[in-house]
């Protein structure tokens, strides 16, 4: 899965775990990444997207066609 958001290029970050005896090991904070269809330039893509971007509206969406069943 790729991992950097299509809108932001949030990417993961690295540091230390530090334990009560203060040993470190080294750990990575992922970015909470969905894949959802979006508008880019025009056209309907999946791509992947934060949740920030998605909640914030940076990610157009493409309408919804609503089907009546008959």
């Amino acid at each position: 899965m790729a991992r950097k958001c299509d809108i932001c290029g949030k990417k993961p970050s690295v540091g230390n775990s530090v334990s009560h005896a203060h040993n470190l090991t080294k750990r990575r904070w992922l970015p909470n990444l969905q894949k959802v269809h979006a508008i880019i330039d025009g056209t309907p893509q999946r791509i992947y997207a934060c949740t920030r971007c998605i909640r914030s509206g940076r990610v157009q969406k493409p309408q919804r066609i609503k089907t009546v069943a008959s």
